[in-house]
């Protein structure tokens, strides 16, 4: 939604973008604002969708991100496509940089620094590719193989480099994995995953800097770091207030609702590790939330309920039934 709304704010005609409970839950204000500085209309609901986006003669801004958000900076760029001028997106923290890569492979002229992304007005005729597998939907399996003691290797997957950190964070947590690049898809590198048989995980520490290019990882690690040996903190998480759902509150609700010990200090989401997890437990509606719930059930040594587990088919389809096909004692109750 909000990189659509950048493309929306681009065209000369009156969008309108909504989407269910959960999207419709996510604030929007923080796109909305740079893309009306570009001179964009762009109306929310008190914040949040439905946007309503009437677009065209737009003129390039540099504009400081407050939080480093790759939707955000995306959202600005591919509105700079047809703005009058450079548009600059500014970030405090190196995010995810798909967007770049793909503007960089088609063509469009872009200066890329630490931490800042120029790009000047470009029209493409059109492209061909192919959609490599959600490294971030990968995570959870890698998760599953690490907890589990098992060796998996998950191919087609995304190895961009800015979306493969949570890799590096499971390392410190003992967990042994490789990649290996196969092709090359719009200057994206696209290969396998393979995951070394373990014998447990650890705990660790996540830097605040590092964090968000662990965002969506989080749910997964925080599982891992329950079911792992001592403690783990992952610091400047404050982000996770903002997703699907409160993340950092249903992390500790959800975590020690199944017996574990999870706790927020400031913008710390700290765990406390080597308790056996088991119980009832909820998604709703958090598909992120939903994946790392049922990877805490694979190790469990009791019966591991998890509501609205169905969440988790909003980006990753088939997941219950591709654990099944792996081995996972897994049975879905219909309401």
């Amino acid at each position: 939604m909000r990189l659509l709304a950048g493309v929306a704010a681009g065209s000369p005609f009156r969008s309108v973008l909504t989407g269910d409970a959960s999207l419709s839950s996510r604030p929007m204000e923080r796109v909305a604002e740079p893309l009306r500085a570009m001179g964009a209309s762009v109306a929310t609901h008190e914040g949040h969708a439905p946007l309503t986006v009437e677009g065209g003669h737009l003129q390039g801004i540099t504009y400081d991100t407050p939080v480093p958000t790759a939707q955000v900076k995306s959202a600005i760029l591919l509105a700079g496509l047809t703005a009058a001028g450079p548009t600059t997106v500014r970030e405090s923290a190196p995010t995810r940089d798909h967007t770049e890569i793909a503007l960089e492979a088609l063509g469009v002229p872009i200066d890329r620094e630490a931490n800042a992304v120029t790009i000047r007005p470009f029209q493409h005729g059109g492209i061909e590719g192919r959609v490599p597998g959600d490294p971030s939907s990968a995570a959870f399996l890698v998760g599953a193989a690490a907890l589990t003691g098992s060796d998996l290797t998950i191919s087609e997957v995304g190895l961009n480099p800015s979306r493969i950190h949570f890799l590096e964070v499971m390392a410190r947590m003992g967990v042994r994995t490789e990649c290996r690049v196969e092709r090359v898809e719009m200057g994206e590198p696209v290969g396998e995953i393979w995951v070394a048989a373990g014998d447990g995980v650890r705990g660790t520490q996540v830097r605040a800097e590092e964090l968000p290019l662990v965002i969506d990882e989080v749910p997964i690690l925080a599982i891992m770091a329950s079911l792992g040996q001592g403690e783990t903190r992952l610091a400047g998480a404050g982000e996770l207030r903002v997703k699907e759902s409160d993340r950092l509150g249903a992390l500790v609700r959800e975590i020690g609702s199944l017996g574990g010990s999870c706790q927020v200090e400031g913008d710390d989401l700290v765990v406390a590790g080597g308790v056996p997890l088991g119980g009832a437990a909820h998604a709703r509606g958090d598909h992120r939330m939903a994946m790392a719930l049922v990877v805490a059930a694979l190790p469990a040594g009791t019966t591991v309920e998890v509501d609205d587990v169905g969440a988790a088919d909003v980006s990753f389809p088939g997941f219950l039934q591709l654990l099944r096909s792996l081995g996972a004692s897994i049975e879905v109750i219909e309401p």
